[in-house]
C-alpha cells in the first residue's frame, strides 16, 4: 500500500482532466506535487470529479483545487469495495484535506475486539497502540459504516455485546449465530468446539472483506462449497452457496448499493427495531416476554357462520415462516361463534407442542373476549404463553382488559403479522366455498 497511489498514472489538472475518468464505481485522488491531499469515493467517478470543476464551489473545495495539480482514480467493481479502499487510504496517507473536512474530531472505526469471541463494534476513537483490537477506518460517515456492517452481518452472523449467559436478541434474529453467550455455556465439549470454529471463521471471513480481499475469499469459499458437496454434506454446501450468493450480490456492478449507503435500515436492522419496540410496548401493559422468537397469529373466518376456518401464521424472528403455516377447518356445530371457534382451534394447536414448539407470544385477530378465550384454554392446559389481540375500527392493542391506540414501528409489526393471518384465513375458506359450490353444482 505504501507505493500505491505513487504508481497510479497522474492526470494533469486541467478543465477537460475529468472527461479522462470513466463511468464506474472507485476512488479518486488529488494531488499536489506527487502527495495525496484528498481521497474520496464515488458510484460515477467522473460525474463525482467533473462536479469539482463547477464554478459554485463551497470556499474548502475551492482551496483544495486550487491546491491541487494532479488527480487519479482507482476502478473497483462496487461502491462497497470503494468504501473500504477510501478508507484504508485515507488511514494510510491522512490527506490534509480529508483530515481538515471531518465534521467530527473522532471519526467512525471498525473495530474487532482480541477477546476469546471476538465482537465487531464501531467506535469513535482508537489507537494504533491498543493490543486489544483490530481496527479499520477511518470512515467519514457513520452511516455508511453501519450499513456495511448490516450487509456483512446478515452474510456472516457475528456478536458485538459482551459475554453473558443468555441468549441476545440478534441471536433469535439469526444475526449473532452462533451466540458466544451459548458456546461459552455448552458442556459438550465437541459441539463446543465446533461452535467456535464456526464462529471464528465467520470473524476471519469478515476480516478478509474488510481487508479487500474480497476474491480471494469467494475462491476460498467455493473451494470449500465443493469439498462439502463431495463429501454428500449437501446442507453445510447449501450454507456457503448462500454465502457466496450475497457476497456477489454486494459487490457487484449494478447492485443498487445507493439504497445501503444512504439508508442504514436494511431488512435486518428493520426487524431487531420491530422486535425491540414491540417487547418495549409490551412491558408498557405489564405482560412479560422473555424473548420474541417465535410468534403466531390466529384468524378466524366464515361467512354468515358457513364454512368456518382458521389460520394459524408463524413468524421466526421478525420473518414469515411459512413451514409454520396451518389451516383449521373448525369442526363445530353451525351457528357457533368466533369464540366458540377459538377455543377449539386453541385446543387443537396445544395438541402439537411436541412438533410444532411453543411460541414466545400469541396473536388473535380480536378484542378482549377473543384474548380471554385463548388465555382460558392455556390455563387450562398450565401452559403459559403471552395473549395479546388486535381489534379492529380503528386498530387497537389489547393487552389483558387494556386497550391501546396502534402506534410506533414495533406494532407495524403486529399490524403485518395480523393482516398475514387475515390473508392465509380467506384464501382458505373461499376455496371450501368454491369447492362446496363445485359440488352442489354436479
Amino acid at each position: 500500500m505504501e507505493n500505491f497511489l505513487k504508481k497510479l498514472p497522474k492526470i494533469k489538472l486541467t478543465p477537460e482532466a475529468y472527461r479522462k475518468i470513466p463511468e464506474s464505481a472507485g476512488i479518486y485522488v488529488f494531488f499536489n506535487t506527487g502527495s495525496p491531499i484528498y481521497i474520496g469515493k464515488a458510484i460515477n467517478l467522473k460525474r463525482r470529479v467533473s462536479s469539482y470543476f463547477d464554478i459554485h464551489l463551497g470556499q474548502k473545495t475551492a482551496r483544495m483545487m486550487k491546491d491541487a495539480t494532479e488527480l487519479s482514480f482507482v476502478r473497483v467493481d462496487s461502491e462497497l469495495e470503494a468504501l473500504l479502499l477510501e478508507a484504508r487510504l485515507i488511514r494510510q496517507f491522512m490527506p490534509k484535506y480529508n483530515i481538515a473536512a471531518k465534521d467530527d474530531k473522532h471519526p467512525l472505526y471498525i473495530q474487532i475486539t482480541k477477546e476469546k469471541y471476538p465482537r465487531i463494534i464501531t467506535a469513535r476513537k482508537t489507537s494504533e497502540y491498543q493490543k486489544n483490537l483490530a481496527f479499520y477506518g477511518p470512515f467519514p460517515s457513520a452511516r455508511n459504516v453501519r450499513s456495511v456492517l448490516g450487509m456483512l452481518r446478515r452474510i456472516f452472523p457475528y456478536s458485538d455485546h459482551k459475554l453473558g449467559r443468555r441468549r441476545c436478541l440478534y441471536s433469535h434474529l439469526g444475526l449473532c449465530n452462533p451466540c458466544p453467550n451459548l458456546i461459552s455455556v455448552m458442556k459438550n465439549e465437541k459441539s463446543r468446539k465446533d461452535e467456535e470454529r464456526k464462529y471464528y471463521g465467520h470473524i476471519r471471513k469478515i476480516k478478509s472483506i474488510l481487508d479487500g480481499n474480497i476474491s480471494k475469499l469467494k475462491r476460498s469459499l467455493v473451494k470449500s462449497m465443493k469439498i462439502a458437496s463431495a463429501r454428500q454434506e449437501y446442507e453445510i454446501a447449501g450454507e456457503i452457496r448462500n454465502q457466496i450468493h450475497r457476497i456477489e450480490y454486494i459487490t457487484r456492478p449494478q447492485m443498487p448499493t445507493e439504497f445501503y449507503m444512504e439508508n442504514p435500515n436494511l431488512y435486518e436492522d428493520t426487524k431487531v427495531r420491530e422486535l425491540k419496540e414491540l417487547k418495549k410496548f409490551l412491558a408498557k401493559g405489564k405482560l412479560k416476554v422473555r424473548k420474541l422468537e417465535r410468534i403466531e397469529c390466529f384468524d378466524v373466518a366464515h361467512l354468515g357462520g358457513t364454512h368456518p376456518t382458521a389460520s394459524m401464521v408463524t413468524f421466526i424472528r421478525g420473518e414469515a415462516d411459512k413451514n409454520y403455516y396451518r389451516h383449521f377447518r373448525i369442526r363445530q356445530k353451525r351457528g357457533n361463534s368466533d369464540i366458540d371457534s377459538l377455543k377449539e382451534v386453541m385446543s387443537r394447536r396445544l395438541k402439537h407442542v411436541e412438533d410444532w414448539g411453543i411460541p414466545d407470544l400469541i396473536i388473535v385477530d380480536g378484542g378482549v373476549a377473543q384474548v380471554r378465550a385463548f388465555t382460558s384454554i392455556l390455563e387450562s392446559q398450565k401452559t403459559y404463553v403471552p395473549v395479546i389481540g388486535i381489534a379492529k375500527n380503528p386498530d387497537r392493542l389489547i393487552i389483558g382488559d387494556q386497550k391501546f391506540n396502534i402506534q410506533g414501528t414495533g406494532l407495524n409489526l403486529v399490524l403485518k403479522i395480523r393482516d398475514e393471518a387475515h390473508r392465509f384465513a380467506r384464501r382458505y375458506h373461499h376455496k371450501l366455498i368454491s369447492r362446496s359450490l363445485i359440488n352442489r353444482n354436479l
